[in-house]
């Protein structure tokens, strides 16, 4: 894992439930806008969800509202099981 990064798992609670990376915080998409305070702008974010879809959607959203290094795991948990 990348030291320093903020890993976030955009999927439902009751997807996260089944599983996710060790360390990663859970914030649902649509809750990301309420929710964006609790993320550090400065240090490197890191989305997942299932498979790439939702955690775009929450990078584009995030580099719109000035975060500078965000990165979406590519093909989500899919590709990490």
């Amino acid at each position: 894992m990348t030291e320093g990064a903020q890993f976030v798992d955009v999927r439902e609670p009751d997807e996260v439930a089944a599983g996710t990376l060790p360390g990663t915080v859970n914030i649902p998409l649509g809750d990301l806008p309420e929710r964006i305070g609790e993320l550090d702008p400065a240090q490197r974010v890191v989305l997942l969800c299932r498979s790439g879809g939702r955690s775009g959607q929450a990078a584009e959203f995030l580099t719109a509202s000035g975060f500078g290094d965000v990165v979406n795991l590519a093909g989500g948990m899919l590709a990490v099981e």
